[in-house]
C-alpha cells in the first residue's frame, strides 16, 4: 500500500546535501520511502496532508532511564548533586517489578513520542534481586507504543560493600550479567535492517562494575556484533573518584579496559580534555548529550563546539526523566544549542546543527543512519511534523526551520514510526493512555510511600 504525506510546507531531508524542500511531498510504500520531491507527488491509496507543517526526520533519543518518570521531582533530592542524587533514590528504585517497568516504559516512549521521537534507547540497569525480566517488560511495553527501540543491558556489580553507591538488592553477580546478557541479544537483537529492535550491552559506569567486568563486556560485544554503552566523565566527582580507584582519568580507564572502539557510545562525557576529545574521535567513539540533565544535577557543560569540530558522532539524549523531570525532545534540542552558547558565544551552534544531532547524529550514534536519521529514497518513514500556525511559532516563518528549535512548537502535530502513525493531530493514538497516566501515577505514588515508610 502507498501512503503519500503531501502539501509539506517546508522538509527537512538531512540527506548528504542537506537539502530543505518547499511544497513538497513523500511517498511511502511499505514503510520505506519510496520518492520525495517538491510539487502535488503520486496519487496513494493512502494521502495525509500536511499543509501547514514542516517536516523533519523522527529525532533519535540516545539515552535514557524509562523507569525514572515514576521519581520526578522528588523534593528531597530537587538540589543535590549526582552521587547524593543516587544513593537517595536507589532507595526508591530498588522497590521496582515487573509493572512498574511496563508502565513507567509507555509514559516515557509516549512521552518523546509526542515531541517527535521515533527511535529511543534505554539503559536500565537495575535488576532487584528476585524479579527478572525487566528488560523484557521494557521492549514489550516498546512493541505496544510503536517505537524503534535499541535497548541497553544495564547493569551493575558493585554494592555498597564493594565501593560502589547502590544497595546489594540491586546489582548482580558478573556471571549473571553476562548469562542474561547472551540470553538477551539472542532472543531480541535484530541484524536486519529497519530493525525495530536491537540489543546494546552497558555496565552502568565505571563506578559500578569491575574493571573485568567491563573487559568480558566488551567481549562479548565483539563475539555478537553489538555496541557498547555506558555513563563516562559526568561530574568533576566523577572525574576525582576514577583517579582515586582507578588511578586513572575516564577516558584513560575506557582505554585501557578495551572500550575506545567504534561499538562504544557514551553519555554525557561533560569532563573532557582535549586530549580526551582526541582519543574519543579517533577511535570513532559516539556521545549522547545530555544537556538538561547537566544543567538539572550541575555536572557541567560538555565541551559539544569542539568534539562537533573534531568530527565526534554525536546524539542527543533527554536521559532519565529523574534527572530530568522531563522527556521533550524539542526541549533537549534547544537546550543544546544555548548551554554552548552560554560559554562560546552565539556562534558556537547553529539551530541547524542541533537538529542534525536529533536525527541523522542519532542515527549514527546508534549504527542506525544506514536506514534512519534522514528523509530521502530507501530509507525507513520515520518522520514528525509540527505545525507553523501556531500562536509560539507566529512572526518565526522567515526561517521555519530555526524556528523549530528557537521558538516552541510546543509538541508534535504527526508522528510515522516504520510507515505507521503514531501521533495524529497532536495526540497519541493510544485510546487507554488516560487509564496508563493513572497507572503511573498510582505506582510512583505507593513507591514513594513504601520507602519512606521504612
Amino acid at each position: 500500500m502507498k501512503t503519500v504525506l503531501k502539501n509539506i510546507e517546508y522538509l527537512v531531508t538531512m540527506n548528504a546535501k542537506r537539502e530543505e524542500l518547499r511544497e513538497a511531498y513523500i511517498s511511502i510504500v511499505d514503510g520505506v520511502i519510496e520518492e520525495i520531491g517538491e510539487g502535488a507527488g503520486p496519487a496513494g491509496e493512502v494521502e495525509i496532508d500536511l499543509k501547514g507543517r514542516i517536516v523533519t526526520p523522527g529525532f533519535i533519543n540516545t539515552h535514557h532511564h524509562f523507569y525514572q518518570s515514576l521519581f520526578r521531582s522528588v523534593k528531597e533530592v530537587a538540589s543535590a548533586k549526582l552521587f547524593d542524587w543516587l544513593v537517595f533514590l536507589y532507595e526508591k528504585w530498588k522497590k521496582l517489578d515487573g509493572e512498574a517497568i511496563f508502565v513507567s516504559s509507555k509514559i516515557a516512549i509516549y512521552e518523546m513520542m509526542a515531541s517527535g521521537v521515533t527511535t529511543t534507547t534505554d539503559m536500565l540497569y537495575l535488576h532487584p534481586a528476585g524479579r527478572e525480566g525487566f528488560i523484557d517488560s521494557e521492549i514489550e511495553a516498546a512493541k505496544e507504543t510503536g517505537v524503534r527501540f535499541h535497548p541497553t543491558r544495564g547493569s551493575m556489580s558493585l554494592s555498597r560493600k564493594d565501593g560502589g553507591l547502590p544497595p546489594d538488592s540491586v546489582v548482580q553477580s558478573e556471571r549473571k550479567i553476562i548469562e542474561d546478557s547472551v540470553r538477551l541479544i539472542e532472543k531480541y537483537h535484530d541484524r536486519r535492517r529497519n530493525a525495530m529492535t536491537r540489543i546494546a550491552l552497558a555496565p552502568c559506569s565505571p563506578f559500578s562494575v569491575t574493571g573485568e567486568s567491563m573487559i568480558a563486556t566488551a567481549e562479548l560485544a565483539e563475539k555478537y556484533d553489538v555496541l557498547l554503552h555506558t555513563h563516562l566523565a559526568e561530574t568533576k566527582d566523577e572525574d576525582d573518584f576514577c583517579i582515586q580507584k582507578k588511578g586513572l582519568r575516564p577516558v584513560d580507564y575506557m582505554e585501557k579496559v578495551g572500550w575506545l572502539n567504534r561499538r562504544v557510545w557514551f553519555a554525557h562525557l561533560v569532563w573532557l580534555n582535549e586530549k580526551d576529545i582526541s582519543k574519543l574521535v579517533e577511535n570513532d567513539c559516539g556521545m549522547a548529550h545530555c544537556p538538561t540533565s547537566n544543567m538539572r544535577l550541575g555536572s557541567g557543560i560538555a565541551p559539544v563546539k569542539e568534539m562537533k569540530a573534531a568530527g565526534m558522532r554525536i546524539g542527543l539524549a533527554v536521559d532519565g526523566s529523574s534527572s530530568n523531570d522531563s522527556g521533550n525532545m524539542l526541549l533537549e534540542i534547544r537546550n543544546a544549542l544555548m548551554l554552548q552558547r552560554v560559554l562560546k558565544g552565539a556562534d558556537a551552534l547553529s539551530p541547524r546543527d542541533v537538529l542534525e544531532f536529533a536525527t541523522l547524529g542519532g542515527a549514527k550514534v546508534l549504527r542506525m543512519d544506514d536506514f534512519t536519521g534522514s528523509i530521502e529514497k530507501g530509507k525507513a518513514a520515520d518522520i514528525a511534523a509540527f505545525r507553523l500556525d501556531t500562536l509560539s511559532m507566529a512572526g518565526g516563518l522567515s526561517d521555519p526551520v530555526a524556528s523549530l528549535v528557537l521558538c516552541d512548537p510546543h509538541g508534535s502535530d504527526f508522528v510515522m514510526v516504520n510507515g505507521k502513525v503514531r501521533v495524529q493531530n497532536g495526540r497519541i493514538i493510544d485510546s487507554d493512555l488516560p487509564e496508563l497516566i493513572k497507572r503511573q501515577n498510582h505506582i510512583s505514588a505507593k513507591l514513594l510511600e513504601a520507602s519512606q515508610a521504612q
